[in-house]
């Protein structure tokens, strides 16, 4: 398994068969530089490999953001050749995400914004509270999604959505939890807390539950703990057989 003792922006820990994955920079609202896509990598490397960790919650530390996008600082000193390696680098950390053969839960815990959109996108169930905000803002710096927005986006939600401008990487966009349920980026309602302990409304699944039934996974024989989840097709997306337009969105 990989080495964890040392990661320096990431919280790992492992409780009852489930990861715990809480990306710790909150000063600059857990934005994503290489040490943390570094951290992150070893830790899903660890959380694949041991068998007895049944799936994964990831979420970010403080109430402002799960992930508020790349760090700006770190962008601004890089060339193009840096950055085309930067993003290829996060494209494969959440590339491993999606194909952890574990479920993954994004606790959504606020701004989930460029490259935090992205990691949610790659995990297998996306839950919110009520303050968080999705987007690929970026565009607004002149550059575009680079780990895979562009393509898990329209997989997710439907590429017609895209073309209607409801959530698009062409107009930076950011739009609020309850509009993402409309469109179908947002799996479960909100939760009480996205941290390790999280408490959970009332009859409202939240993510140790999620992990620990193995819900929106292939379950195995007797549907246990420990479900696997089959890699996600390329080009297929659970919105792209919906042709329906939500209540409320424009036309």
């Amino acid at each position: 398994m990989a080495d964890v003792s040392a990661l320096a922006n990431v919280l790992y820990e492992k409780r009852n068969g489930i990861a715990y994955v809480t990306l710790n920079r909150p000063k600059v609202l857990n934005a994503l530089n290489t040490p943390t896509w570094t951290d992150l990598k070893t830790a899903f490397e660890d959380a694949k490999a041991d068998p007895a960790i049944h799936g994964v919650i990831l979420t970010g530390a403080g109430d402002k953001a799960f992930i508020a996008g790349a760090d700006i600082g770190e962008l601004a000193h890089v060339g193009a050749y840096e950055a085309e390696e930067s993003s290829r680098f996060g494209q494969g950390v959440l590339d491993q995400i999606e194909n952890l053969g574990k479920p993954v839960i994004a606790a959504v815990n606020g701004f989930a914004l460029g490259g935090g959109c992205e990691t949610a996108m790659a995990c297998t169930i996306r839950i919110a509270v009520e303050t968080a905000r999705f987007g690929q803002p970026e565009v607004k710096l002149g550059v575009i999604p680079g780990c895979g927005g562009t393509q898990r986006l329209p997989r997710l939600i439907g590429k017609g959505r895209i073309d209607k401008k409801l959530v698009c990487p062409l107009t930076g966009q950011v739009v609020d939890r309850d509009r993402n349920a409309a469109l179908n980026l947002r799996d479960w309602p909100d939760y009480a807390s996205c941290g390790p302990v999280g408490t959970t409304a009332p009859s409202v699944p939240g993510p140790t539950e999620l992990v620990g039934t193995g819900h929106g996974a292939d379950a195995g024989p007797s549907g246990a703990r420990g479900a696997s989840v089959r890699p996600r097709p390329r080009g297929a997306g659970r919105g792209e057989a919906k042709t329906q337009t939500p209540q409320g969105d424009a036309a």
